[in-house]
């Protein structure tokens, strides 16, 4: 299997960055459709994304998912995440959906 042209390569790396950063924006479209509770839970999820992407990828293929050692960055995003979730399914007070 060939290795991809230097400039394609570059661009590769930002990939697993600009999913989490596509999720985040579609959470933020839900936040302001009203449906905050789905959008903390979208933006809990992309920090879940983040933290498998960064665990699944070497430190150049992670890009700037990539900001500390891989465990602090694992257990950064994973807490984060989780802590965002349980705040948006246990607040009562409104529908999830």
């Amino acid at each position: 299997m060939a290795t991809p042209e230097p400039g394609r390569r570059r661009a590769l790396v930002h990939l697993p960055f600009a999913v989490v950063l596509a999720l985040v924006a579609i959470a933020g479209l839900r936040i302001g459709m009203y449906h905050w509770r789905q959008g903390a839970a979208l933006i809990g999820g992309a920090l879940l994304v983040a933290a498998v992407l960064r665990a699944a990828l070497s430190d150049e293929q992670a890009g700037l998912l990539a900001i500390r050692s891989r465990v602090v960055d694992v257990l950064s995003y994973c807490g984060l995440g989780l802590l965002i979730l349980f705040v948006a399914l246990t607040i009562i007070g409104g529908p999830l959906g």
